[in-house]
């Protein structure tokens, strides 16, 4: 062999691993969990809530109620940091839902933001954190709770004060908020928080939407709005927050009954059968969750504490 053949054989060999090597190395890398910074200076510490992925690059963004700052971190980095200020920044006191569209664009859920105070909803912001819209939603008693992205690109966010769906897009007038399907015909108000948890069927032909309250699953289809109950069985999904779907199962955070329902869920998102439940740490209120990179991400809201304090924390191993 030449020594100019023999150079480059080796040079290749060196820099050739094994089929998972590199992926297993970079896999076992990544942190078990992702500490969230905390506010010094609240008197009620840190509370969070909502959290959004972004695979293509490898981030996630979580909300915090208190204050309404959004934390960004990085897959293979255990310290998350503040991206988005809080207290007041383009009028956003707190924040609860949070998903990332295709273009990297982050859409926020203001929860009771706007209730009697005429401040925006909900937000969204470009992935270099640039404000693009703060937009009020239809109505005058919103709390905009969750959101996930249609199979029209736009966002959906859920009402957990009335039976109803805000739909976020931008048109060629701008971005604009319209109430997309108002279900209050079927599903009744009751106390506490109802419309919650919100995901896109496997055939992308309907959302399943979580009512906690109640601990019951509804179905809107993603062309018209028209709304059905999701047929459970009679699985106890009280509390339900977050929903997951995993191909053709369906996670169901149970925050404060610190649980996580795992059900079969059919393509079109019209009957889930019960698989299992399991406890999560008694030590913590998870409230939702999102996958990123093979992992689920929850979240540890500090719900639980009056005045929360650290670590403060999203979780790889919900029951530690």
């Amino acid at each position: 062999m030449k020594r100019t053949s023999l150079i480059s054989a080796l040079l290749v060999a060196a820099t050739t691993v094994p089929l998972g090597g590199a992926a297993d190395a970079h896999h076992h890398a990544r942190p078990s969990s992702y500490r969230l910074a905390g506010d010094a200076d609240s008197p009620v510490g840190s509370k969070f809530e909502g959290i959004g992925a972004d695979e293509r690059r490898g981030l996630f963004y979580v909300s915090e109620v208190t204050g309404g700052e959004v934390h960004r971190g990085e897959v293979g980095a255990a310290q998350t940091r503040e991206w988005l200020a809080g207290d007041g920044t383009d009028g956003r006191y707190t924040a609860r839902g949070i998903t990332v569209d295709a273009a990297g664009n982050v859409y926020v859920a203001g929860g009771p933001n706007g209730i009697g105070t005429g401040r925006p909803d909900l937000w969204v912001y470009s992935k270099e954190g640039h404000l693009l819209a703060a937009l009020r939603a239809p109505g005058t008693d919103v709390f905009l709770n969750d959101v996930a992205i249609g199979p029209d690109g736009a966002a959906y966010f859920t009402n957990s004060n009335d039976a109803q769906v805000v739909r976020v897009a931008r048109g060629r007038a701008g971005w604009r908020a319209t109430l997309w399907a108002d279900a209050s015909a079927t599903i009744t108000r009751q106390t506490g928080f109802n419309l919650g948890g919100i995901v896109l069927t496997a055939d992308r032909r309907a959302f399943v939407v979580a009512q906690g309250n109640v601990g019951r699953l509804w179905r809107f289809d993603a062309r018209t709005g028209a709304v059905t109950p999701v047929a459970t069985g009679g699985a106890d999904l009280v509390d339900a927050d977050g929903l997951v779907r995993h191909g053709g199962r369906l996670s169901v955070v149970r925050n404060f009954s610190k649980m996580i329902a795992t059900l079969r869920l059919s393509s079109d998102g019209r009957r889930a059968t019960l698989l299992s439940q399991r406890a999560t740490s008694p030590d913590r209120v998870l409230t939702t969750a999102k996958t990123l990179r093979g992992r689920v991400l929850y979240v540890d809201s500090k719900f639980d504490e009056a005045a929360a304090t650290g670590p403060y924390q999203v979780v790889t191993d919900p029951t530690r």
